[in-house]
């Protein structure tokens, strides 16, 4: 048997068993979610359509992972005007295998994870009972998150000594970017370009850049800091 489902705006044919990528679903691993938005089912050449759905058909499915598609990069230059913007996208999804496909408003094996609602009011009740317990760890860890607060705070880079470079000369950094830069200690051209692929790796993940960005800059600046 398959059915034809339909999630984040996508339409899927499944079967008993089949992992799926799909856009992100707010569950943890393990948990059963139900998809109620079957647009057909079959068997063999049988297949019943729905108008939009299917009455009383719901497939369920267990949660396998959460992560993430691969980086699209999005980019667009306009011809002699010198401008230039490239940007990254990675689509959240969740990966899923496909449990039970049930008819006729056929009762799940698995009972689906519990809503968000539902868990509020368990965990606003435990938060209840634990307070006077948690106002005690809060004023015990207050030091340790202050220290944490200022290492965040801390720039990437140690900034060198003497004059900045107007790092806008590079083509992709405009005035904001600059700021952004030289805020994480990164002000000259020499600097730039002697960054390393794990230098790289710490500023596309701590700033709105993407590493192409950045390689790209890094080439643009090795041959800035020659003259």
């Amino acid at each position: 048997m398959f059915a034809v489902i339909k999630t984040g705006g996508k339409q899927y044919r499944v079967a008993a068993n089949d992992l799926l990528k799909i856009e992100k679903l707010e569950a943890k691993v393990g948990d059963i979610v139900e998809i109620g938005n079957v647009l057909a089912h079959g068997e063999g050449e049988n297949v019943t359509f729905g108008a939009p759905f299917v009455d009383g058909a719901l497939v369920t499915a267990e949660v396998v992972e959460q992560g993430k598609n691969r980086t699209v990069i999005a980019f667009k230059k306009r011809r002699r005007q010198n401008s230039r913007r490239k940007i990254g996208h990675r689509q959240l999804l969740t990966t899923v295998r496909i449990a039970e496909i049930l008819l006729g408003g056929a009762k799940p094996a698995k009972k689906a994870a519990a809503k968000p609602e539902a868990k509020a009011e368990v965990a606003a009740e435990a938060k209840a009972e634990a307070a006077p317990k948690e106002a005690k760890a809060k004023k015990e860890a207050a030091p340790k998150e202050e220290a944490k607060a200022e290492a965040a705070a801390a720039p990437l880079f140690k900034a060198p000594k003497g004059e900045p470079d107007d790092l806008t000369v590079i083509k992709g950094i405009g005035p904001v970017a600059a700021k952004d830069l030289n805020e994480q200690g990164i002000i000259t051209f020499a600097q730039l370009a002697k960054l390393s692929d794990k230098d790289v790796a710490k500023i596309d993940e701590h700033m709105p850049f993407s590493a192409d960005q950045i390689k790209d800059w890094r080439e643009q600046a090795k041959e800035l800091a020659k003259k």
